[in-house]
């Protein structure tokens, strides 16, 4: 907003308290400070919605793909057939056979429930979101019948397993005695354990060569799926579509959309209701504006009567109060943007911070899903929080800056 230099004068001297006038400071320092709590609050709450949300993503479809081929009844017969029209199809970037069966894992006494991976050595080798986040050991030595084993940081943490450590797992579909069936238990030395980052499957993967899996579930040489990845996660099933006709008999394909709906539905709505309920306090910090612009207006009044007398126009007088009002609305906006991200910043510390206060965990990786507290700043969305405070602020003068543009002069001086 362009001022003229009288109204930039008069603009300076209402912005700073006069004598009598620190009611009216106080008042504006609070829609100040409220534009400011109210956009970091945005801004660090939609950062942290979006970063979980990412991490998620990243994290169960860099494990488990775009979408899977899974056969009926969690067996996949010429899979190799399968695995090469998936390779075929448009779209698809790579095509993976796997093996996932719970089972139980036992260690020094403890019995834990997992679920045992079966991958091929070239796909372990390749794979991201493993190679990535190896805490001990080494993939590498992960090969067909060397009896070696990665399994998850939390499921290691909960056997109190290390690296060279013997896990038993426990088939127990095993051999048939005339007692009955005997669970099948092969020991199996842990060379590698992982921290994915999401906890429901740090706590359950145990990942081995695809030829141990299919001797220790003695499905010979079946799998149990085919994982996919395209190139356009959002639009999977288009991609997919001509696969699904092609393998409908024999099995069933499942996009990442399907597998994780509640949860990534959950997020979406929970990340929507979180933006309309702070943006609330935007809202708030608005009339905040307008109570101190009234008094303001109040407090100026013969200013105001005495300006208009001198030939000033309603425009200017308009002028003068909406730059006051969007002032504070911008200056509010920036410094709750630079708070908002220096917090962001430092999230690991004030959360720790904050936990030692409080005497409470607050990032519990159990009902969390993630290990971290994650942050990924939307450009768009953090415009869109700007502009929404500063539209806001800009609202907010309208009605007193009305007000004193419609002061009548002769009303206001009769009796001076």
């Amino acid at each position: 907003m362009i001022l003229r230099p009288y109204e930039r004068t008069i603009f300076k001297r209402y912005m700073l308290p006069q004598r009598g006038e620190g009611f009216i400071f106080v008042a504006a320092a609070f829609s100040f400070t409220a534009v400011t709590l109210g956009v970091a609050a945005l801004v660090i709450v939609m950062s942290v919605m979006n970063g979980v949300r990412s991490d998620l993503f990243d994290k169960i479809v860099g494990l488990n793909g775009h979408a899977v081929v899974q056969g009926f009844g969690g067996r996949l017969d010429d899979w190799q057939d399968v695995l090469k029209q998936a390779k075929a199809t448009p779209g698809v970037v790579s095509a993976t056979p796997l093996i996932e069966q719970p089972l139980l894992g036992s260690f020094s006494g403890r019995v834990e429930g997992i679920l045992v991976r079966g991958m091929t050595v070239p796909d372990i080798r390749k794979n991201e979101t493993l190679n990535g986040k190896v805490l001990q050991g080494s993939l590498n030595t992960l090969t067909p019948g060397s009896g070696n084993v990665a399994i998850g940081s939390e499921l290691a943490r909960n056997l109190g397993a290390t690296v060279g450590s013997n896990l038993t797992i426990i088939n127990p579909q095993g051999r048939s005695t005339p007692f009955g069936t005997v669970p099948r238990e092969i020991s199996y030395r842990i060379s590698a354990i992982f921290e994915i980052g999401v906890y429901d499957f740090d706590k359950a993967y145990v990942v081995m060569p695809m030829q141990d899996a299919q001797l220790l579930l003695l499905t010979g040489d079946q799998v149990g799926m085919i994982e996919i990845k395209t190139t356009d996660p959002d639009k999977v099933g288009e991609i997919l579509r001509p696969l699904g006709e092609k393998v409908a008999a024999q099995a069933v394909v499942s996009d990442w959309r399907s597998m994780n709906a509640s949860l990534f539905e959950a997020l979406s709505v929970e990340r929507v209701a979180m933006f309309v309920i702070l943006s609330l306090i935007i809202l708030v910090a608005s009339f905040n504006i307008i109570s101190s612009l009234i008094m303001l207006v109040r407090a100026k009044t013969r200013d105001m009567a005495i300006l208009r007398t001198m030939g000033a126009p309603r425009d200017s007088v308009m002028r003068i109060f909406m730059a006051i009002g969007l002032s504070i609305g911008i200056a509010g906006t920036v410094v709750g943007m630079i708070s908002g991200f220096s917090l962001l910043y430092f999230r690991a510390g004030v959360l720790r911070a904050v936990e030692f206060l409080t005497g409470q965990p607050l990032w519990d990786p159990s009902i969390r899903f993630l290990t971290e507290l994650p942050s990924k700043p939307d450009p768009v969305e953090i415009t869109v929080i700007a502009l929404m405070a500063i539209v806001f602020s800009f609202l907010a003068t309208l009605y007193p800056a009305f007000k004193a543009a419609n002061t009548d002069p002769v009303q206001v001086l009769r009796y001076e």
